[in-house]
Parts: structure tokens; sequence; C-alpha cells
């Protein structure tokens, strides 16, 4: 994941040019009638936003195409992808050595799709007016599994003596993998009195609901709650579309995946939502909080798909 940090951060300092309009495409196969059919998705509730996006604009031209997309978490979703229950699993993380191997042990070949950029956002609750920032060594404090860490006065001696409630996306999810590997140097090494969750909707819901919380997850779920939570920079930056844009949100930028079964590219409906996926992630992918990608890489990933 380090290799991953540097290559963002490179990658990241490209410059982003005027949005893409919406392409109109996938109205039929290659045989000119209409696509029909399901295409099934699970995985990251991260990744979800952008899919789900994508979902409702390509369904808007195939009305005949349903796709459910599904919440199980990242490592949820690749359980059911690596055994062939989907077609599409949404990732906040590439797939681990274990899920590659289970994939291959049934017959499954995939390729790796990268879609949009995202920073792993800290928040707090609303009337927590006294941590604006933290360092990313504090956050190893609070965080990491022998932490002693049970009071804001714990972090800081001028915050209130007053018991903080943790709340972190579960042991399934991309964001908790990523997460735990670059804070605490270990992917699911965090302590374990946190209330934990796949669905980015629940830890919203408890951190708005306790003076005391605090929390993690992607910068587009705080973006839709941003009146009910307060944001905290890391090492004195804020999570947003130009510092993860260009790197300086460091090191809680990352890339976003989908990974598609090659078998299910055979379908021409898939082929024809994957294509339109690429195609469009970059309007889409901002429209929900994102960060697109170059305009280069969508096309060298297009060129992969043909």
């Amino acid at each position: 994941m380090k290799k991953i940090t540097k290559k963002i951060t490179t990658i990241l300092a490209l410059a982003f040019v005027a949005p893409l309009i919406l392409t109109a495409c996938g109205q039929s196969g290659q045989s000119g009638q209409s696509l029909t059919g399901e295409i099934k998705i699970d995985g990251s509730s991260t990744v979800f936003p952008i899919t789900e996006a994508v979902a409702e604009e390509f369904t808007a031209q195939n009305p005949d195409i349903k796709i459910p997309v599904g919440v199980s978490g990242t490592g949820g979703g690749f359980k059911k992808f690596a055994v062939g229950e989907t077609d599409i699993t949404n990732a906040s993380r590439p797939i681990k050595a274990e899920e590659a191997k289970m994939a291959e042990e049934n017959g499954i070949e995939y390729i790796e799709y990268t879609v949009a950029y995202d920073g792993i956002t800290i928040v707090v609750n609303k009337e927590n007016t006294w941590v604006k920032n933290l360092t990313a060594e504090e956050l190893k404090m609070i965080w990491e599994p022998d932490s002693k860490v049970t009071t804001w006065k714990d972090i800081r001696p001028e915050w209130p003596n007053d018991d903080i409630k943790f709340y972190a996306p579960g042991t399934d999810s991309g964001t908790f993998d990523y997460f735990t590997e670059e804070i605490n140097g270990k992917s699911g090494s965090i302590r374990q009195d946190f209330t934990g969750s796949e669905d980015d909707n629940v830890l919203v819901q408890g951190i708005a609901g306790d003076k005391n919380a605090i929390g993690f997850f992607g910068f587009a779920y705080y973006e839709e709650n941003m009146n009910k939570l307060n944001l905290v920079a890391v090492n004195d930056v804020k999570p947003s579309l130009d510092t993860i844009k260009d790197g300086s949100y460091t090191p809680l930028s990352r890339p976003l995946f989908i990974y598609v079964n090659n078998k299910s590219l055979d379908k021409p409906e898939i082929n024809a939502f994957v294509k339109f996926y690429l195609e469009n992630a970059k309007v889409l992918a901002k429209e929900v909080g994102y960060i697109p990608l170059p305009d280069n890489m969508y096309t060298d990933q297009l060129n992969l798909l043909k």
C-alpha cells in the first residue's frame, strides 16, 4: 500500500481537463437490439455512490436492464465475486492475495479498473469545538490496538476529560483495511472498543448523535453530511477535491476500483455497462464527491476493455 500511496501522489498531481459530457452509449448491443438482462454488483460502500450513479444513468437509457448494487463492504464483495455470485465488485482497496487465490481456484478471471480517487476523512460531532487537527501520530495513538486513549484529555491535556466514543468501518470494509495499514502499520490492526459498520450511513448517524464521537469514512459521505459533522484536518491539511487531487492530503488519499469478471464481459449488456462506466466516471465521480482520474487513464482503461 505504501507503493500505491507514492503512485497516487504522482498521479494526482497531473492536471485535470474540463468535464466530459455524459456519453449516450450502450443503448443497444452489437446486433442493434435493445439490451436486456441483469448486472449483479456488490462490495464497497465507498465506491457505491459512483457505481449507483452510473447504474442510474445507464438504466435510464436501457430500461430493460436491472442493476442491483449491494453494499457488503470490500471484503464481503470479494467473497461473492471470487465464487462467481457477482459480475462486478466495488472495492476501496486492491484485491488481497488470498482473495485472488480464491478467485483462481474457482476459475474466476478478472480485470481491475481504477475509477476515481478518495480521501479517508476524519470527522467529529458538530458540537465538538476543540478537535480541529490531528497528526498522523495522534491518529495512531487513538486507534492502535493497545491504545491507552479513552478521553480527549489523553490526546492533548487542554482537551475535555470526557470519554470518547469510537466509530469505524467494519472489518470487511476496504476503508478499514486502508486506514489501519496507513495509520497503524498493519491491515486490520486496531483497538477493539469501536462501533463498526460496512454501511457508512450508520457511522454518520452514530457520530452525529454523540458529542464525544469520532470516526472516519470516505470523503463523499462527509460532503453529503457536512451540516451534521465537523471535518478534522490531518497533519494540518483538510481533505478536499484539491488536496486529494494534488496529493497533499496524505497519508489518507487512495484509489477506488471496480473488478469485472472476464466471463461476464462476454455479455453485451455488461460490456456496454463497463464501457459506459469508464466513459462517464469523470463526470459522475465529481458529482458524488470523488476525484476523477486524468483523461488518459480512462482512455487507457477503455483500450484495455476493448
